[in-house]
């Protein structure tokens, strides 16, 4: 493609800055070898015999990175191709595209949209025969690679490479040349690697950040305040050994570790075990999150929660809610940047989950049979196509009422029990945010127990409950139609 040739073309323009990202194990989960291996051995350039050495080798580097022995090897696969027909070589790069493009990371595919949408050039930086990635680049849309070449001679490799082997060192003075070649400003760049071995890479942009880091790379970003990122989590989210946090504190969501709480819990096969998903269920307690993360534990994969933003704004508290992958919703502005945060999360493949309630309902509103929402995960599923799965909890007001500030942990003789019940994807039917908010409402009712059907007055230290600190208004009246005026909200 035109577009990735390097050179000196525009050199009256203004420079500008670039988005400079490495493949392996930053674009990519792990190694682009395997892949590319196999399109080689289609057309004939690799024996199948090696296929076993291959696994082993990609395994380590997957695990830890690169090493320098791993990359003297790499170093000599100019020669091990010399004699290739490069036209062979280009048609295995077409092959390999399809599968390393699956291969991309969700919020890679954003970050690489964001810079293009401000005008940064885009460059791959990449150890890897230019022949055999040049299709993926121009597939993702980037405006140059600057990677090894391997000369040719009458159409065959000759077993040489031509110009810098594009690593370490090697790959950071071959950008400083690219970018004096196309008038960009390295001080207004970004670059994008795990391994420690692109410290020089980083280090000559204005703006480095390090991704999947390895164990050195996350110590030198450490020291030099560098930010670190993973494309495979929501942007803010850390990982440790390679895990998330909330996946390990899905670990922890066992019954046998709550012995206060008995659980129920039903329809898990109506959660989808990949792909984008609202789960959306209505809000008793402040134990309904705890619950819905038990459910999340027999699924096995986390969710990204909408949380107001007194939460996050929490000391602490706030740092390991945003760890978790929380999106925080700043209610009293109206702003769409939490949909905007949960659609980016949802065209990852991510589960993103709601209270379309919105808080926990106080004083008569409570004991309403009849469930009220506001419009944000209709919203989400008109914007994205993603499927809203209704959940019902029952129960949880028994564990943590609103008028309490810890849970009631002592319950162990007699513990009350939560039911959480899945029920099937709703089928939005009008395209009209209210009435298909009510479709959803109607769904999260009909997975309550009959009782949530039926309208009963409530007795004062019902009331009490449903209110912080147990505090009732003394005009319960008045207070009951301000909760209902603020019910369903369009935010």
């Amino acid at each position: 493609m035109a577009t990735m040739q390097s050179g000196s073309q525009g050199t009256k323009a203004a420079r500008t800055g670039a988005a400079i990202f490495d493949l392996d194990r930053t674009l990519l989960a792990g190694a682009s070898g395997p892949i590319i291996s196999d399109a080689l051995r289609q057309v004939g350039l690799l024996s199948s015999s090696t296929s076993g050495i291959e696994s082993v080798a990609f395994g380590i580097f997957n695990l830890i990175g690169e090493t320098w022995p791993s990359m003297l090897i790499s170093r000599q696969g100019a020669r091990a191709a010399r004699g290739w027909p490069v036209e062979l070589v280009q048609e295995a790069a077409e092959i390999a595209t399809s599968r390393l493009l699956q291969s991309v990371l969700p919020f890679a595919l954003q970050e690489i949209e964001e810079h293009r949408a401000v005008g940064r050039k885009l460059v791959m930086a990449t150890t890897t025969p230019a022949d055999l990635i040049g299709p993926l680049a121009e597939a993702l849309g980037f405006d140059d690679v600057v990677a090894t070449r391997y000369a040719t001679s009458s159409g065959h490799y000759d077993g040489t490479i031509d110009g810098e082997f594009v690593w370490g060192k090697g790959k950071a003075r071959s950008v400083k040349l690219w970018a004096q070649d196309n008038r960009v400003d390295l001080d207004q760049s970004y670059a994008y690697s795990d391994s420690y071995y692109d410290v020089p890479l980083l280090s000559i942009v204005g703006n480095p950040r390090a991704v999947n880091p390895d164990p050195r790379m996350y110590a030198q970003a450490t020291l030099r305040r560098w930010p670190i990122m993973h494309f495979d989590v929501p942007p803010g989210v850390p990982k440790f050994a390679g895990i998330e946090p909330q996946r390990l504190l899905l670990l922890l969501a066992q019954p046998q570790l709550f012995p206060w709480v008995r659980f129920g819990i039903e329809g898990v096969e109506n959660l989808p075990s990949e792909g984008p998903a609202i789960l959306v269920g209505n809000h008793r307690s402040y134990f309904d999150p705890l619950a819905i993360s038990f459910l999340l534990a027999r699924l096995g994969r986390p969710a990204r929660f909408l949380g107001k933003k007194e939460v996050f704004d929490a000391p602490l508290v706030g740092d390991v809610v945003t760890a978790l992958g929380g999106i925080r919703v700043d209610r009293g502005t109206g702003s769409d940047a939490p949909l905007r945060a949960a659609e980016d999360a949802l065209a990852a493949g991510e589960m993103v989950a709601l209270m379309p309630q919105g808080t926990i309902p106080r004083g008569p509103a409570f004991f309403n049979p009849e469930l009220q929402g506001r419009w944000g995960a209709v919203r989400l599923a008109h914007a994205t196509g993603a499927p809203i799965i209704p959940v019902g909890l029952w129960g949880t007001e028994q564990v943590w009422p609103r008028s309490s500030r810890f849970p009631d942990v002592t319950q162990v003789i007699r513990p009350p029990r939560v039911q959480i019940t899945v029920g099937p994807a709703v089928e939005l039917e009008t395209g009209d945010a209210d009435a298909d908010t009510k479709l959803v409402m109607s769904a999260i009712s009909a997975l309550l127990p009959e009782e949530s059907r039926s309208q009963r007055p409530p007795s004062q230290d019902d009331l009490a409950r449903t209110y912080p600190g147990g505090v009732v208004p003394e005009d319960v009246e008045w207070a009951s139609e301000h909760e209902t005026d603020r019910r369903p909200g369009t935010d």
